[in-house]
């Protein structure tokens, strides 16, 4: 005898997404248009990220609003590839972009002295089962997520130090 069990819907309906927000920061030694330049062309995100790799925009596309791009996610055991679009591309500003309809994530670059402090913020829009259907397994999803922020935003910095914030090395 097999027991097939379906996600609890209601157990969501007590969530509010807004709960499910953070934002980090760091200062980066480049200037904002060499961090956006670095941050909005999204094949170099897995040079950074602990949670993602292999990006790329569709065939013909590139950092602008309505950019369409893939990605392969990880999280513990579980890979999976994803579908996000650009939201905002104002270089040296802003780069935003939405994964799945789920989740919102927003760079900004702001200069700073000698370099930038760049901030990448992450919001959940929606609640669904592939996220989780506890506020524990939201809480987990939160902290995981803030941590990959901070691991990548500090891996930036340093690929950045080493390999030269003016675009030399790539």
């Amino acid at each position: 005898m097999s027991i097939t069990t379906t996600p609890d819907r209601t157990a969501l309906q007590h969530l509010d997404p807004e709960d499910f927000r953070f934002t980090r920061k760091a200062w980066i030694a480049a200037t904002p248009s060499r961090v956006y330049d670095l941050v909005s062309e999204v094949s170099m995100i897995g040079t950074w990220s602990p949670s993602a790799s292999e990006v790329s925009y569709d065939a013909g596309a590139g950092p602008r609003a309505g950019a369409w791009f893939s990605g392969r996610n990880r999280r513990g055991d579980r890979e999976w590839t994803s579908r996000s679009q650009v939201l905002s591309a104002e270089p040296g500003e802003t780069f935003a972009f939405v994964v799945e309809g789920l989740v919102r994530w927003c760079w900004t670059f702001r200069p700073l002295g000698t370099g930038t402090v760049a901030e990448q913020s992450w919001q959940l829009l929606g609640l669904d089962p592939v996220l989780g259907t506890t506020r524990s397994e939201l809480d987990a999803l939160l902290a995981h997520m803030a941590d990959s922020a901070e691991a990548t935003l500090v891996a930036l910095g340093r690929w950045v130090a080493e390999e030269g914030g003016d675009g030399a090395a790539w």
